[in-house]
């Protein structure tokens, strides 16, 4: 018992002291682009590296970055979706959680109150905005609805102002006033599911659920108040025929119908849009690449 005592303490006091005779080594080789630490500023150190024994030094000067590595592309200030008011939600803040919905506050950037302002000012003056009032004044008047505006182009124009009327007032409401006063996102988060029933039932009940500026998932209550918001400020300009309580109830119903289609367009317009792609004349393309439209609104 003595002698192995004996045995572990000698054999102790020779692994302590073996770093005080390693001689002076320069670990420039074995130091690769790929190895450093991050400062709490964000910046690559390799001082970090050095080792704390005192018989051992290394030339940092000697160390030259040959590429940033991804540790520290991760680490650099990244520019938020707020900053730059995105419309097109980024594929990173698409999260799926364990009840299956987009649902993760870790990866969400909220939209500040003016990147809400700005996405209704391009919305507002966009010019699908003023063909689609257009396309649907020219609808309303050959089912004849809204006989009391009248025929030909003045009739024309009277259904034109109101159908315009109606999308920018329900997009401030909606899109800017209510989402601001209420911190919800007024976006379109795509779906996390494969199955085309699951993606196509998860966006027509987009209109009740949304996404709150903390980034969880809540009641769409934006959505509600706007479409019943709009749909009673359409008494004020409407034909008096038309500003009953049941033609405002119909029109709420109607508008929630409305954004239900268009959130399953919305759902399968990429889908849409790689299949055109795949299937696309080549002169179609140069004479769409012509066309003063946004890259993300071209097929």
């Amino acid at each position: 018992m003595i002698h192995a005592c004996v045995f572990a303490a000698c054999m102790t006091s020779l692994v302590s002291s073996a770093p005080a005779q390693v001689p002076e080594v320069q670990l420039v080789s074995s130091v690769s682009s790929d190895t450093y630490l991050i400062d709490g500023f964000g910046n690559s150190t390799a001082e970090a590296m050095l080792p704390s024994s005192p018989g051992m030094s290394v030339d940092v000067s000697s160390i030259s970055v040959a590429s940033k590595p991804a540790m520290i592309a991760a680490a650099a200030p990244v520019t938020t979706t707020s900053e730059v008011c995105l419309e097109r939600i980024p594929a990173a803040n698409i999260v799926q959680s364990a009840d299956g919905t987009p649902n993760a506050p870790s990866s969400y950037a909220p939209l500040t109150a003016h990147c809400k302002l700005q996405l209704f000012l391009r919305r507002a003056y966009s010019p699908y905005t003023f063909a689609s009032a257009a396309f649907e004044a020219g609808i309303a008047q050959m089912s004849a609805e809204w006989p009391q505006y009248g025929g030909g182009m003045q009739g024309w124009g009277k259904r034109y102002g109101a159908t315009l009327a109606d999308t920018e007032s329900r997009r401030f409401i909606q899109t800017y006033l209510l989402s601001t006063l209420l911190h919800q996102d007024p976006r379109y988060f795509p779906s996390t599911k494969t199955s085309l029933v699951g993606r196509a039932w998860y966006a027509a009940t987009r209109v009740l659920v949304t996404r709150g500026d903390n980034g969880r998932s809540q009641f769409n209550t934006s959505e509600m108040l706007g479409a019943f918001s709009t749909s009673a400020l359409q008494n004020v300009y409407y034909p008096r025929h038309y500003r009953t309580l049941d033609d405002t109830i119909s029109r709420f119903t109607g508008a929630l119908s409305s954004d239900a289609t268009s959130a399953i367009l919305r759902e399968f317009t990429p889908d849409l849009k790689r299949l055109f792609n795949k299937h696309c004349p080549r002169k179609f393309k140069a004479f769409e690449n012509r066309l003063p439209i946004p890259e993300e609104d071209k097929f």
